[in-house]
Protein backbone atom coordinates (compact mmCIF):
# COMPACT_ATOMS: atom_id res chain seq x y z
CA UNK A 1 0.00 0.00 0.00
CA UNK A 2 1.53 3.38 -0.99
CA UNK A 3 1.94 6.10 1.64
CA UNK A 4 2.09 9.87 1.72
CA UNK A 5 2.80 13.08 3.57
CA UNK A 6 0.08 15.77 3.44
CA UNK A 7 1.17 19.42 3.76
CA UNK A 8 -1.22 22.37 4.16
CA UNK A 9 -3.59 19.58 5.14
CA UNK A 10 -6.57 21.62 6.39
CA UNK A 11 -9.27 19.15 7.31
CA UNK A 12 -7.62 16.28 5.44
CA UNK A 13 -9.59 16.52 2.21
CA UNK A 14 -6.70 15.28 0.07
CA UNK A 15 -6.46 12.36 2.51
CA UNK A 16 -10.17 11.69 2.07
CA UNK A 17 -9.69 11.62 -1.71
CA UNK A 18 -6.71 9.27 -1.59
CA UNK A 19 -8.80 7.00 0.60
CA UNK A 20 -7.98 3.67 2.22
CA UNK A 21 -5.70 2.66 -0.65
CA UNK A 22 -3.10 5.07 0.77
CA UNK A 23 -1.50 5.33 4.22
CA UNK A 24 -0.84 8.74 5.75
CA UNK A 25 2.54 8.90 7.51
CA UNK A 26 2.54 12.61 8.35
CA UNK A 27 0.23 15.62 8.04
CA UNK A 28 0.89 19.30 8.69
CA UNK A 29 -1.05 22.53 9.02
CA UNK A 30 -0.47 25.63 11.12
CA UNK A 31 -4.16 26.59 11.52
CA UNK A 32 -5.32 25.44 14.97
CA UNK A 33 -9.02 25.34 14.06
CA UNK A 34 -8.44 23.31 10.92
CA UNK A 35 -6.12 21.03 12.86
CA UNK A 36 -8.90 20.33 15.36
CA UNK A 37 -11.21 19.25 12.53
CA UNK A 38 -8.42 17.06 11.15
CA UNK A 39 -7.96 15.39 14.53
CA UNK A 40 -11.69 14.83 15.04
CA UNK A 41 -11.99 13.10 11.68
CA UNK A 42 -8.64 11.33 11.35
CA UNK A 43 -7.22 10.95 14.84
CA UNK A 44 -4.17 12.38 16.56
CA UNK A 45 -1.34 10.24 15.29
CA UNK A 46 -0.04 11.78 12.06
CA UNK A 47 -0.81 15.49 12.46
CA UNK A 48 1.85 18.05 13.39
CA UNK A 49 0.48 21.57 14.02
CA UNK A 50 3.28 23.95 13.08
CA UNK A 51 4.45 26.45 10.49
CA UNK A 52 5.87 24.48 7.58
CA UNK A 53 8.95 26.69 7.79
CA UNK A 54 9.71 25.24 11.25
CA UNK A 55 9.81 21.66 9.99
CA UNK A 56 12.89 19.65 9.01
CA UNK A 57 13.21 16.40 7.11
CA UNK A 58 14.04 14.66 10.38
CA UNK A 59 10.49 15.47 11.56
CA UNK A 60 9.04 13.34 8.76
CA UNK A 61 8.83 9.62 9.54
CA UNK A 62 9.61 6.80 7.13
CA UNK A 63 9.76 7.12 3.35
CA UNK A 64 6.79 8.56 1.51
CA UNK A 65 5.76 7.53 -1.98
CA UNK A 66 3.90 10.82 -2.36
CA UNK A 67 4.33 14.29 -0.88
CA UNK A 68 1.11 16.30 -1.34
CA UNK A 69 1.12 20.10 -1.04
CA UNK A 70 -1.94 22.35 -1.41
CA UNK A 71 -0.09 25.55 -0.58
CA UNK A 72 -2.03 28.80 0.08
CA UNK A 73 -3.49 30.46 -3.00
CA UNK A 74 -4.18 34.02 -1.83
CA UNK A 75 -1.14 35.66 -3.43
CA UNK A 76 -1.94 34.04 -6.77
CA UNK A 77 -5.28 35.85 -7.02
CA UNK A 78 -6.66 39.37 -7.11
CA UNK A 79 -7.48 39.13 -3.39
CA UNK A 80 -3.78 38.82 -2.64
CA UNK A 81 -2.67 41.52 -5.06
CA UNK A 82 -1.01 38.97 -7.37
CA UNK A 83 2.16 38.88 -5.28
CA UNK A 84 2.69 35.33 -6.47
CA UNK A 85 5.38 33.09 -5.03
CA UNK A 86 7.07 36.12 -3.47
CA UNK A 87 4.02 36.70 -1.26
CA UNK A 88 3.97 35.76 2.40
CA UNK A 89 1.25 33.11 1.98
CA UNK A 90 1.77 31.55 -1.45
CA UNK A 91 5.51 31.85 -0.91
CA UNK A 92 5.19 28.95 1.53
CA UNK A 93 5.54 26.78 -1.57
CA UNK A 94 9.28 27.25 -1.19
CA UNK A 95 9.23 25.86 2.35
CA UNK A 96 7.30 22.84 1.09
CA UNK A 97 9.86 22.39 -1.67
CA UNK A 98 12.74 22.83 0.78
CA UNK A 99 11.44 19.81 2.68
CA UNK A 100 11.27 17.77 -0.53
CA UNK A 101 14.88 18.71 -1.27
CA UNK A 102 15.94 17.77 2.26
CA UNK A 103 14.28 14.39 1.83
CA UNK A 104 16.22 13.91 -1.41
CA UNK A 105 19.48 14.80 0.34
CA UNK A 106 18.56 12.37 3.11
CA UNK A 107 18.19 9.51 0.62
CA UNK A 108 14.38 9.52 0.99
CA UNK A 109 13.36 11.25 -2.22
CA UNK A 110 9.63 10.63 -2.73
CA UNK A 111 8.54 8.94 -5.92
CA UNK A 112 5.83 11.52 -6.45
CA UNK A 113 5.14 15.12 -5.58
CA UNK A 114 1.69 16.64 -6.06
CA UNK A 115 1.08 20.38 -5.98
CA UNK A 116 -2.45 21.80 -6.01
CA UNK A 117 -3.53 25.40 -6.36
CA UNK A 118 -5.86 27.84 -8.10
CA UNK A 119 -5.52 28.30 -11.85
CA UNK A 120 -4.09 31.75 -11.18
CA UNK A 121 -0.83 29.91 -10.55
CA UNK A 122 -0.62 29.35 -14.32
CA UNK A 123 -0.71 33.03 -15.25
CA UNK A 124 0.79 34.66 -12.15
CA UNK A 125 3.52 37.11 -13.13
CA UNK A 126 2.90 36.29 -16.80
CA UNK A 127 3.65 32.61 -16.21
CA UNK A 128 6.94 33.18 -14.40
CA UNK A 129 5.71 31.65 -11.12
CA UNK A 130 4.52 28.56 -12.98
CA UNK A 131 7.89 28.34 -14.72
CA UNK A 132 9.68 28.65 -11.36
CA UNK A 133 7.74 25.71 -9.94
CA UNK A 134 8.53 23.65 -13.03
CA UNK A 135 12.20 24.58 -12.93
CA UNK A 136 12.38 23.60 -9.26
CA UNK A 137 10.93 20.19 -10.06
CA UNK A 138 13.31 19.67 -12.98
CA UNK A 139 16.36 20.68 -10.91
CA UNK A 140 15.19 18.35 -8.14
CA UNK A 141 15.30 15.34 -10.46
CA UNK A 142 11.61 15.08 -11.34
CA UNK A 143 9.74 14.72 -14.58
CA UNK A 144 6.46 16.54 -14.28
CA UNK A 145 3.27 17.62 -15.95
CA UNK A 146 0.14 19.56 -15.02
CA UNK A 147 -3.58 19.18 -15.50
CA UNK A 148 -6.55 21.41 -14.75
CA UNK A 149 -9.44 19.51 -13.19
CA UNK A 150 -12.79 21.18 -12.57
CA UNK A 151 -14.78 19.76 -9.67
CA UNK A 152 -17.93 20.33 -11.74
CA UNK A 153 -17.31 16.95 -13.42
CA UNK A 154 -17.81 15.26 -10.04
CA UNK A 155 -19.92 17.57 -7.85
CA UNK A 156 -22.28 20.45 -8.75
CA UNK A 157 -19.72 23.18 -8.04
CA UNK A 158 -17.68 25.19 -10.52
CA UNK A 159 -14.14 24.82 -9.14
CA UNK A 160 -11.26 24.48 -11.62
CA UNK A 161 -7.90 23.77 -9.98
CA UNK A 162 -4.34 23.21 -11.15
CA UNK A 163 -2.57 19.96 -10.25
CA UNK A 164 1.14 19.55 -10.94
CA UNK A 165 2.38 15.98 -10.63
CA UNK A 166 6.09 15.24 -10.51
CA UNK A 167 7.69 11.78 -10.79
CA UNK A 168 11.23 10.95 -9.71
CA UNK A 169 13.30 10.39 -12.85
CA UNK A 170 14.24 6.82 -12.00
CA UNK A 171 10.58 5.76 -11.64
CA UNK A 172 9.18 4.01 -14.69
CA UNK A 173 6.09 5.64 -16.17
CA UNK A 174 3.71 3.29 -17.95
CA UNK A 175 3.13 4.45 -21.52
CA UNK A 176 -0.64 4.41 -20.94
CA UNK A 177 -0.26 7.38 -18.59
CA UNK A 178 1.48 9.57 -21.16
CA UNK A 179 0.01 11.53 -24.03
CA UNK A 180 1.87 12.66 -27.13
CA UNK A 181 0.13 16.03 -27.01
CA UNK A 182 -2.12 18.06 -24.74
CA UNK A 183 -5.71 16.91 -24.18
CA UNK A 184 -8.14 19.86 -24.19
CA UNK A 185 -10.18 18.15 -21.45
CA UNK A 186 -7.31 18.59 -18.99
CA UNK A 187 -4.82 20.96 -20.67
CA UNK A 188 -6.51 24.31 -21.41
CA UNK A 189 -4.94 26.82 -23.77
CA UNK A 190 -3.44 28.98 -21.00
CA UNK A 191 -1.66 25.93 -19.54
CA UNK A 192 -0.29 24.94 -22.96
CA UNK A 193 0.94 28.50 -23.52
CA UNK A 194 2.55 28.66 -20.07
CA UNK A 195 4.34 25.36 -20.67
CA UNK A 196 5.76 26.68 -23.95
CA UNK A 197 7.32 29.65 -22.13
CA UNK A 198 9.18 27.54 -19.57
CA UNK A 199 12.97 27.40 -19.63
CA UNK A 200 14.45 24.66 -21.81
CA UNK A 201 15.43 22.42 -18.88
CA UNK A 202 11.88 22.51 -17.49
CA UNK A 203 10.32 21.79 -20.89
CA UNK A 204 12.65 18.83 -21.34
CA UNK A 205 11.38 17.40 -18.03
CA UNK A 206 7.74 17.99 -18.98
CA UNK A 207 5.25 15.22 -19.77
CA UNK A 208 1.63 15.41 -20.92
CA UNK A 209 -0.38 13.34 -18.48
CA UNK A 210 -3.12 11.21 -20.02
CA UNK A 211 -6.38 10.87 -18.12
CA UNK A 212 -9.68 9.27 -19.14
CA UNK A 213 -12.56 11.43 -20.30
CA UNK A 214 -14.48 13.28 -17.59
CA UNK A 215 -17.18 11.17 -15.91
CA UNK A 216 -20.83 12.10 -16.20
CA UNK A 217 -21.98 13.74 -12.99
CA UNK A 218 -25.09 12.19 -11.43
CA UNK A 219 -26.11 14.90 -8.92
CA UNK A 220 -27.24 18.50 -9.28
CA UNK A 221 -27.07 21.42 -6.88
CA UNK A 222 -30.73 21.01 -5.97
CA UNK A 223 -30.08 17.43 -4.82
CA UNK A 224 -27.76 18.66 -2.04
CA UNK A 225 -30.07 21.30 -0.57
CA UNK A 226 -31.75 20.75 2.81
CA UNK A 227 -35.23 21.95 3.75
CA UNK A 228 -34.27 22.12 7.42
CA UNK A 229 -30.56 22.97 7.50
CA UNK A 230 -28.40 23.19 10.60
CA UNK A 231 -26.36 26.30 11.26
CA UNK A 232 -28.40 28.70 9.09
CA UNK A 233 -31.96 29.96 8.93
CA UNK A 234 -34.25 30.85 6.06
CA UNK A 235 -34.51 34.59 5.48
CA UNK A 236 -37.70 36.43 6.28
CA UNK A 237 -39.81 37.59 3.29
CA UNK A 238 -38.52 41.15 3.77
CA UNK A 239 -34.90 39.97 3.81
CA UNK A 240 -35.46 37.98 0.62
CA UNK A 241 -37.15 40.97 -1.01
CA UNK A 242 -34.18 43.17 -0.13
CA UNK A 243 -31.76 40.61 -1.62
CA UNK A 244 -33.77 40.38 -4.84
CA UNK A 245 -33.82 44.16 -4.99
CA UNK A 246 -30.04 44.13 -5.38
CA UNK A 247 -30.29 42.28 -8.70
CA UNK A 248 -29.56 43.80 -12.08
CA UNK A 249 -32.02 43.33 -14.94
CA UNK A 250 -29.97 40.39 -16.24
CA UNK A 251 -30.22 38.54 -12.95
CA UNK A 252 -33.91 39.36 -12.49
CA UNK A 253 -34.56 37.71 -15.85
CA UNK A 254 -32.71 34.60 -14.66
CA UNK A 255 -35.00 34.48 -11.64
CA UNK A 256 -38.15 34.92 -13.72
CA UNK A 257 -37.09 32.04 -15.99
CA UNK A 258 -36.52 29.86 -12.92
CA UNK A 259 -40.06 30.65 -11.73
CA UNK A 260 -41.50 29.50 -15.05
CA UNK A 261 -39.77 26.12 -15.37
CA UNK A 262 -42.39 24.36 -13.24
CA UNK A 263 -40.14 22.41 -10.92
CA UNK A 264 -37.93 23.09 -7.91
CA UNK A 265 -34.80 25.07 -8.80
CA UNK A 266 -31.91 26.34 -6.74
CA UNK A 267 -29.57 29.17 -7.61
CA UNK A 268 -26.23 30.01 -6.07
CA UNK A 269 -25.94 33.71 -5.27
CA UNK A 270 -23.01 35.96 -4.43
CA UNK A 271 -22.99 39.64 -3.56
CA UNK A 272 -20.46 41.52 -5.68
CA UNK A 273 -19.42 45.13 -6.02
CA UNK A 274 -20.06 46.46 -9.53
CA UNK A 275 -19.93 49.82 -11.30
CA UNK A 276 -23.38 51.02 -12.36
CA UNK A 277 -24.35 53.15 -15.35
CA UNK A 278 -23.48 56.31 -13.44
CA UNK A 279 -19.99 55.04 -12.64
CA UNK A 280 -20.85 54.45 -8.97
CA UNK A 281 -19.87 51.33 -7.04
CA UNK A 282 -22.94 49.40 -5.96
CA UNK A 283 -23.46 45.99 -4.41
CA UNK A 284 -25.23 43.53 -6.69
CA UNK A 285 -26.74 40.12 -6.07
CA UNK A 286 -25.69 37.81 -8.90
CA UNK A 287 -27.26 34.36 -9.30
CA UNK A 288 -26.86 31.30 -11.52
CA UNK A 289 -29.59 28.72 -12.18
CA UNK A 290 -27.66 26.04 -14.08
CA UNK A 291 -27.93 23.60 -11.12
CA UNK A 292 -24.26 24.28 -10.31
CA UNK A 293 -23.00 26.25 -7.33
CA UNK A 294 -20.48 29.02 -7.65
CA UNK A 295 -16.97 28.29 -6.45
CA UNK A 296 -16.83 28.11 -2.65
CA UNK A 297 -14.56 30.68 -1.05
CA UNK A 298 -13.14 31.26 2.38
CA UNK A 299 -15.30 33.81 4.22
CA UNK A 300 -13.04 36.75 4.97
CA UNK A 301 -16.19 38.86 4.86
CA UNK A 302 -19.94 38.43 4.50
CA UNK A 303 -19.91 39.03 0.74
CA UNK A 304 -17.78 35.94 0.15
CA UNK A 305 -20.36 33.58 1.65
CA UNK A 306 -22.59 31.96 -0.93
CA UNK A 307 -26.34 32.28 -0.55
CA UNK A 308 -29.02 30.26 -2.29
CA UNK A 309 -32.37 31.06 -3.84
CA UNK A 310 -34.83 28.18 -3.71
CA UNK A 311 -37.55 28.68 -6.31
CA UNK A 312 -40.74 26.64 -6.42
CA UNK A 313 -43.12 28.28 -8.87
CA UNK A 314 -43.79 31.81 -7.70
CA UNK A 315 -42.39 31.16 -4.22
CA UNK A 316 -38.81 32.29 -3.66
CA UNK A 317 -36.91 31.64 -0.45
CA UNK A 318 -33.36 32.64 0.38
CA UNK A 319 -30.67 31.92 2.95
CA UNK A 320 -26.96 31.28 3.32
CA UNK A 321 -25.59 27.99 2.10
CA UNK A 322 -25.34 25.68 5.09
CA UNK A 323 -22.00 24.20 6.21
CA UNK A 324 -23.21 20.68 5.42
CA UNK A 325 -24.32 21.70 1.94
CA UNK A 326 -20.92 23.31 1.38
CA UNK A 327 -19.25 20.08 2.53
CA UNK A 328 -21.39 18.08 0.08
CA UNK A 329 -20.32 20.43 -2.71
CA UNK A 330 -16.74 19.40 -1.91
CA UNK A 331 -17.61 15.71 -2.00
CA UNK A 332 -17.28 15.15 1.75
CA UNK A 333 -19.56 12.45 3.20
CA UNK A 334 -22.26 13.41 5.67
CA UNK A 335 -20.44 11.63 8.49
CA UNK A 336 -17.49 14.02 8.15
CA UNK A 337 -17.56 16.06 11.36
CA UNK A 338 -17.65 19.82 10.74
CA UNK A 339 -16.80 22.60 13.23
CA UNK A 340 -19.86 23.90 15.06
CA UNK A 341 -19.13 27.55 14.24
CA UNK A 342 -20.48 28.56 10.81
CA UNK A 343 -17.46 30.57 9.65
CA UNK A 344 -15.01 27.93 10.89
CA UNK A 345 -16.87 25.21 9.00
CA UNK A 346 -17.23 27.27 5.83
CA UNK A 347 -13.58 28.30 5.96
CA UNK A 348 -12.44 24.72 6.43
CA UNK A 349 -14.47 23.48 3.49
CA UNK A 350 -13.99 26.44 1.15
CA UNK A 351 -10.22 26.33 1.59
CA UNK A 352 -9.93 22.64 0.72
CA UNK A 353 -9.60 20.44 -2.34
CA UNK A 354 -12.62 18.64 -3.77
CA UNK A 355 -12.48 15.04 -2.56
CA UNK A 356 -13.69 13.24 -5.73
CA UNK A 357 -11.18 15.19 -7.84
CA UNK A 358 -8.33 13.80 -5.72
CA UNK A 359 -9.90 10.34 -5.94
CA UNK A 360 -10.05 10.55 -9.74
CA UNK A 361 -6.44 11.71 -9.89
CA UNK A 362 -5.37 8.96 -7.51
CA UNK A 363 -7.12 6.15 -9.35
CA UNK A 364 -5.97 7.21 -12.80
CA UNK A 365 -2.50 8.61 -12.16
CA UNK A 366 -1.08 8.66 -8.63
CA UNK A 367 -1.66 5.02 -7.67
CA UNK A 368 -0.41 3.59 -11.00
CA UNK A 369 2.69 5.81 -10.69
CA UNK A 370 3.33 4.86 -7.08
CA UNK A 371 3.08 1.11 -7.72
CA UNK A 372 4.02 0.61 -11.39
CA UNK A 373 5.45 -2.90 -10.80
CA UNK A 374 2.03 -4.14 -9.63
CA UNK A 375 0.38 -2.84 -12.76
CA UNK A 376 2.95 -4.60 -14.96
CA UNK A 377 2.47 -7.92 -13.14
CA UNK A 378 -1.29 -7.67 -13.56
CA UNK A 379 -0.92 -6.96 -17.28
CA UNK A 380 1.46 -9.94 -17.68
CA UNK A 381 -1.00 -12.28 -15.98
Amino acid sequence: MPNFYEFFAGGGMARAGLGHAWTCLFANDFDVKKAEAYRVNWGLGELRVADVAALKARDLPGEADLVWGSFPCQDLSLAGGYLGLSGHRSGTFWEYWRLVRELCQDGRAPKLVAIENVCGAISSHDGKDFAEIGSALARGGYRFGAVVLDAVHFVPQSRPRLFIIGVRKDVEIDASLLGEQPDPNWHPENLVNAQSKMPVAAREAWVWWRLPSPPKRSTGFVDLIEDNPEGVRWHSPSETKKLLGMMSDVNRKKLERAKRIGYRAVGGLYKRTRINEEGIKVQRAEVRFDDVAGCLRTPSGGSSRQSILLVEGKEVRSRLLSPREAARLMGLPDDYVLPKNYNDAYHLVGDGVAVPVVRFLSENLLTPLARPEKKRRKAAA
